[in-house]
């Protein structure tokens, strides 16, 4: 999912990440950069010229946040106005809770409406723990309402059969009357049709007047581009549209109608399918879209990893601590441990200068300084001040390290422990600059 404009955008971010100040040239070279990719991207020239307008307004003449660096600065930037463009009007789907909920799905030919009806009844019934029942109004494709039936099965959903109708209005008023009697959610499935089909055009409109749906989602073909944006446009002035469903986006490698599709219909998207599978269904998030966009989506995937592993309590136990030791930098090592393997965790960090083999030697040094802090004895650990060159021979045959190891050791755990004094007394100011100090290549 958008594989290519991922890629690109972290190729920009990498160099403008090593930025200490952004002339006007450089900002001239970097939007340049990001239309080029947006437009290779097959995204609205409206919202290319959106995102770089709001970019210059923001950065131009704006004070530096203290804590990162101009290159820092303008990623927050560029991410923060991808967000706007995708949250145009973004809200959830509407289920009434004390009547029924009736959503209709249209569309063009070949979208996925009727794979995104199953979806999406699966998705309801699972969330929000509704009685879905499914009916298709689709008499012209052949075999569309076995498939229908044969999708609702997998959903686990129940499926209105009236096939032998050839009325898609009279299909419309029965499930109806079925799905009030013992259903929280009625989904309708649509014919694909063309706008430029009046008589399919008036059918649709009839079908949504006499179901008045709580929602009539238009469901985008992300592979068709802007070509789909713009039928939805069209279609929108037929109907009620309430928002979008952007199908296929795990194909679409550009990303494009993921981009526009919101911003350019005044419509929110509210759900994307990202693969064949019925659990492929998921709310449309804007920041996380983004994330991934920007290629930072592994990252937030490892934070969230981190907070399932290390429970709040414990995480605040360290700044809690008055004093930070040895056995506290233990802690926190055996933690980073438990999350999972050190080179997994760098393979996920989409930033190009980390090289993977290269950082086996973090694994290694993980053991060399447990090995360390276990070998000496607990006032050692409680008070490394009274480890001078006899107990660091002591520690070194007994850790099968050197002493210039265990100097390092010392060295970086002084290091930490200034930090943490920092974030106890709130004076963070520059704190960042030790991080920066740590990771070079990423800030």
């Amino acid at each position: 999912m958008f594989t290519n404009l991922a890629k690109k955008f972290i190729s920009i971010i990498t160099d403008i990440s090593g930025y200490g100040r952004i002339t006007e040239k450089k900002l001239h070279d970097m939007l340049k950069k990001i239309r080029i990719t947006l437009l290779e991207a097959d995204v609205a020239l409206a919202v290319i010229n959106k995102i770089i307008n709001q970019i210059k307004t923001s950065i131009i003449g704006k004070n530096i946040n203290l804590h990162l660096t101009p290159g820092q600065e303008f990623i927050k930037i560029l991410k923060q106005e991808l967000i706007f463009i995708l949250s145009n009007n973004y809200n959830c789907i509407n289920l009434p809770k004390k009547q029924l909920s009736i959503i209709l799905i249209v569309g063009l030919q070949g979208s996925g409406k009727t794979s995104v009806v199953g979806k999406l009844g699966h998705f309801i019934s699972l969330k929000y723990k509704k009685n879905v029942l499914v009916a298709s109004t689709d008499i012209y494709r052949p075999a569309a309402m076995e498939q229908l039936k044969t999708i609702a099965k997998k959903a686990n959903i129940q499926y209105y059969n009236d096939n032998h109708i050839n009325d898609p209005l009279k299909i419309c008023n029965n499930s109806i009357k079925k799905a009030k009697k013992s259903y929280d959610v009625l989904i309708l499935d649509t014919a694909g049709r063309v706008h430029t089909d009046e008589y399919m055009m008036q059918e649709i409109h009839q079908i949504q007047k006499i179901t008045n749906p709580n929602e009539t989602l238009f469901v985008i073909d992300s592979m068709m581009g802007q070509d789909a944006i713009n039928a939805a446009k069209t279609f929108n002035q037929y109907l009620n549209i309430s928002g979008l469903i952007l199908t296929k986006i795990d194909s679409d490698t550009r990303g494009g109608a993921a981009l526009s599709a919101g911003y350019i219909t005044k419509k929110p998207v509210k759900f994307i399918s990202i693969g064949e599978k019925i659990k492929s269904f998921i709310i449309f998030n804007p920041e996380k879209i983004v994330s991934k966009i920007l290629g930072m989506e592994d990252i937030i995937t490892i934070i969230e990893d981190v907070d399932k592993k290390i429970s709040n309590q414990k995480k605040n136990t360290l700044i809690k601590n008055k004093t930070f030791d040895l056995n506290n930098f233990k802690s926190q090592i055996q933690k980073i441990k438990n999350i999972g393997s050190i080179n997994k965790f760098i393979s996920n960090i989409p930033i190009k200068n980390l090289n993977y083999k290269s950082n086996k030697k973090h694994e290694k040094k993980i053991k060399c300084i447990t090995a360390i802090i276990e070998s000496m004895t607990p006032n050692e650990r409680k008070n490394p001040k009274i480890i001078k060159n006899s107990r660091k021979k002591r520690i070194s045959k007994g850790s099968g390290t050197t002493i210039q190891e265990i100097n390092q050791l010392l060295k970086e755990f002084y290091a930490l422990k200034k930090i943490m004094k920092k974030i106890k007394t709130n004076k963070t100011n520059n704190l960042f600059k030790y991080f920066k100090n740590i990771l070079p290549n990423i800030f």
